[in-house]
C-alpha cells in the first residue's frame, strides 16, 4: 500500500502520466413492462421486475493529474480483452510517452502472460518494452 501511495505522490509529468486501470462487470438490464402513465406532479412509476439483457464489463483508465480518462465496453474480461486495453492505452493514449506507469489490482489477467495470449511474441514484447506495464 506504501508503495502505491508513494506513486500517486509523484509530481506531474506527461513523460510518465501515472494511470490507474479498472474494469467491472455489469449486468444489462431492461423494463419487464412499461411505466405507469404519470399525473403532472408525480413522479415515474417503474415495476421492480426486469429482464436480464446479458453481461459485459467496463474498462476504464484515469490519469487524475493529467485530467485524462478513457472508458470502453466489452463483452467479456478476459486476458485477451485485457491485452487489447493495454495495447490501446500504449498506442493511442499515450503513444509518445517514455514510460506508462500503471496501477491497477492484481486481478490474474493483470499480467504480461495475457499479451502473449493475445498477441504474437514480437508484439506483446513491444508493448512491454515499449511502456506499457510497470
Amino acid at each position: 500500500m506504501e508503495d502505491i501511495l508513494d506513486v500517486y505522490e509523484l509530481p506531474y509529468n506527461p513523460n510518465r502520466p501515472v494511470v490507474c486501470m479498472d474494469e467491472k462487470p455489469y449486468q444489462l438490464l431492461g423494463e419487464a413492462r412499461d411505466s405507469w402513465a404519470m399525473r403532472p406532479g408525480d413522479n415515474k412509476k417503474v415495476d421492480s421486475e426486469y429482464v436480464r439483457n446479458g453481461t459485459g464489463s467496463i474498462f476504464a483508465f484515469v490519469e487524475a493529474l493529467g485530467g485524462r480518462h478513457h472508458v470502453s465496453v466489452r463483452e467479456h474480461r478476459t486476458a485477451v480483452d485485457w491485452a487489447k486495453e493495454i495495447r490501446y492505452l500504449a498506442d493511442v493514449m499515450y503513444p509518445d510517452a517514455e514510460k506508462i506507469i500503471l496501477v491497477m489490482d492484481n486481478l490474474n489477467t493483470h499480467k504480461p502472460a495475457s499479451l502473449y495470449k493475445a498477441f504474437k511474441p514480437e508484439e506483446a514484447r513491444r508493448i512491454l518494452g515499449s511502456k506499457a506495464y510497470p
